[in-house]
């Protein structure tokens, strides 16, 4: 028996940006505002899909999980971060690592699974209007998303624990700002193949997912393009932009990520693009649903004069 696996790991050291005492601060104020931004930007998107009646519809529905589950994304990793960045503390503990690397893959494959149902929404609006109404169904939809957070934590929580088991030995220090599962299979001293196994199959469903979507896209413009009149091609369009845009956000980093070559400072690279995902994502998918989308600013004026009404009418109490 090898002696390291009796070695029990208590905790990891982190090993963020390196730079000086002043750019931190400024890194701090920064992350502080994205933070801020994704949370509060996720939250209202919630408050509205809920409150507002017109957006009780299928495509609101499912931005309505994704924005839930943006809101964990963000929060499993930056508060974490801009404490050691504040402190300058970078230890975590073990069961800490891998309970956030549970809540960023569990995140991560879920938001994957929520871009394909809205990709297939979009598909059946605009290629099957006149069935739509039939195929998406309330119950399709919660049985939809049900299935994206079950699987999900199912398969995170089946590849967390094989994590978990794994011996840490050579090292302890994670070059990386968060426990991302790359930089841990790294120090890991066992056998990590059935670990990469399970890695690989999840790769594949992601890249499948990612072809599925663009898939549905090349049969929503050639649709598009049938249509005679500019006006329809226009709201057709306008219907799909903000998917398209948050589609690309969510897979352009990632792509990138595992098609770039490796070189001397890809690491820091790697931590810049994994940033893209983690903080920059989520906190732009409210901008993205809502400055160009008039059903959104319609039901936040809406819900917005409610609640104004109701401070007044506290007021006079």
């Amino acid at each position: 028996m090898n002696d390291c696996e009796n070695i029990t790991v208590t905790e990891f050291y982190l090993t963020p940006f390196s730079t000086s005492r002043i750019n931190e601060i400024l890194i701090f104020t920064g992350f502080l505002c994205m933070y801020l931004l994704a949370v509060v930007g996720n939250l209202i998107i919630i408050v509205l899909v809920c409150s507002a009646p017109q957006l009780h519809t299928p495509m609101y529905f499912f931005l309505c999980n994704l924005s839930s589950v943006d809101v964990i994304y963000v929060s499993a990793i930056l508060p974490k971060m801009l404490s050691i960045i504040r402190t300058d503390y970078k230890m975590i503990s073990f069961s800490d690592c891998f309970a956030q690397l549970y809540f960023f893959m569990f995140c991560a494959i879920t938001d994957n699974y929520i871009l394909t149902c809205m990709a297939y929404d979009r598909y059946v609006a605009i290629c099957s209007p006149l069935h739509y109404f039939l195929i998406m169904t309330k119950k399709v939809c919660l049985v939809a998303a049900n299935s994206c957070f079950t699987i999900s934590a199912v398969n995170t929580l089946i590849f967390t624990l094989l994590m978990s088991r794994l011996s840490f030995c050579n090292s302890h220090k994670i070059n990386h700002f968060f426990c991302d599962i790359i930089p841990l299979l790294a120090l890991s001293s066992s056998d990590t193949q059935s670990v990469k196994i399970i890695l690989s199959v999840e790769d594949f469903i992601g890249i499948f997912n990612f072809l599925f979507i663009l898939t549905s896209y090349v049969r929503i413009i050639s649709t598009v393009v049938n249509i005679r009149a500019s006006s329809g091609q226009l709201k057709a369009l306008s219907s799909c932009s903000s998917h398209i845009l948050t589609v690309l956000l969510f897979y352009g980093p990632s792509i990138f990520m595992y098609l770039k070559p490796e070189y001397g400072d890809s690491k820091d690279q790697d931590k810049i693009l994994s940033l893209l995902y983690v903080a920059v994502v989520p906190m732009l998918n409210p901008f993205v649903y809502s400055l160009k989308n008039k059903e959104v600013i319609v039901a936040a004026q809406k819900v917005g004069k409610v609640l104004w009404n109701r401070i007044l009418l506290f007021q006079k109490m």
